[in-house]
């Protein structure tokens, strides 16, 4: 069976997330569900299926405006699953973007990092102005892990 593409529309406490079996996967907006059964369950399921055949290069761009700690297992739940398409010969990065001045933002995505030994990509936005969910307009250097 062919992995299909997959969005997990926002609201007002849970994240935008665009799964595509192409390689690139997105998270944006806010990050805030107590209950995150439902809304990891269906990320899981999908990250799962995907590893079985990822493609040569995975992208993740995460674009939080906030997350709360109940959250957090889930990033570092999904990104040690991403790391492992290193075991299929494949390679990956990882796009941490924050808006200028959320010292908070940024210092989540450290420590993560950090914890994970994954290197993330971290980009400031500084211009509100700039459509945050269109990332081809960050014009951002990339760092591929191999």
């Amino acid at each position: 069976m062919q992995l299909l593409e997959k969005k997990i529309l926002s609201t007002k406490i849970t994240p935008e997330i665009s799964l595509n079996p192409d390689g690139v996967i997105k998270i944006t907006g806010r990050s805030m569900d107590g209950n995150v059964t439902e809304f990891s369950a269906q990320l899981k399921d999908w990250i799962d299926e995907y590893i079985c055949n990822p493609a040569e290069l995975t992208r993740v761009d995460i674009y939080l405006e906030y997350f709360d700690e109940i959250n957090l297992g889930i990033y570092i739940s999904l990104l040690k699953k991403i790391e492992s398409v290193k075991l299929k010969d494949k390679k990956y990065i990882i796009n941490w973007y924050y808006e200028e001045g959320d010292e908070d933002i940024l210092e989540k995505g450290e420590n993560i990092s950090s914890v994970l030994n994954i290197p993330f990509n971290f980009r400031m936005i500084s211009d509100p102005l700039i459509d945050k969910y269109d990332p081809l307009k960050w014009k951002i250097p990339q760092r591929v892990v191999i």
